[in-house]
């Protein structure tokens, strides 16, 4: 995570990368693992954090209890108070092409399947497909009318192409959360920090911008980074 001092001695901005570390106030806990959105006024309110390799412990933890700490993240939070938090991550066995059921208290987040349909031997005479294929789902409960957003989230150009990934967003000061854009493979991985007044829309696991790909083309080649 990367922050900047303004002129003057304050926090300029915070940004949110994922997989960034995350302290409580009496031992460390975790990483960010997701970001919660409000679609309208393209502000972050929550963040996801986890234990490293145990994302079934994930929590939600809101912005305002989120700041800063050297490479990482610290949370106005203990250990047990970050635990006793409901647990987001739930999971559910449906027909295969089935919607979740609707909760009247949250919406769902990003959905992962973690089993495909079972295939079943028939009398002996070979493989046939089960005729009614179920897949297990796991997926987060976040608060209502609010996106979930992750590393492996696209971002897309409003003419359609597929741009690279969220890095992450940097905020500060109430504003709108600007978009940490990840482009390339291997070494030839870099930033761009699209301003959010360049998004268009936000969606579960998905982010559209206003600017083609020729535009976001020309903010790679400015090296345009906001922060410095």
């Amino acid at each position: 995570m990367k922050t900047r001092v303004a002129k003057g001695g304050g926090i300029r901005g915070m940004r949110l990368d994922f997989g960034s570390s995350v302290q409580c106030s009496d031992a460390a806990f975790g990483e960010l693992v997701d970001v919660i959105v409000d679609p309208i006024s393209r502000r972050v309110t929550h963040v996801v954090v986890a234990p490293h390799r145990h994302a079934e412990h994930a929590r939600l933890v809101s912005i305002e209890r989120v700041r800063p700490a050297g490479d990482g993240l610290a949370l106005d939070h203990s250990i047990a108070e970050v635990e006793a938090l409901e647990p987001l991550r739930e999971s559910a066995y449906v027909r295969a092409g089935e919607q979740i059921v609707e909760d009247p208290d949250w919406d769902v987040g990003t959905e992962d399947v973690l089993a495909v349909p079972l295939y079943q031997e028939l009398d002996g005479m070979g493989t046939v497909v089960d005729p009614d294929p179920h897949v297990l789902l796991t997926y987060h409960r976040i608060p209502k009318r609010e996106v979930e957003i992750r590393r492996s989230s696209a971002v897309i150009s409003t003419d359609g192409h597929h741009l690279g990934h969220v890095e992450g967003f940097l905020i500060g000061g109430g504003e709108t959360a600007d978009i940490v854009l990840e482009r390339g493979h291997l070494w030839g991985r870099r930033e761009i920090v699209i301003p959010a007044s360049a998004v268009e829309r936000v969606r579960n696991d998905s982010i559209t911008l206003s600017l083609s790909k020729e535009q976001v083309a020309e903010l790679d080649v400015r090296h345009v980074h906001r922060w410095f």
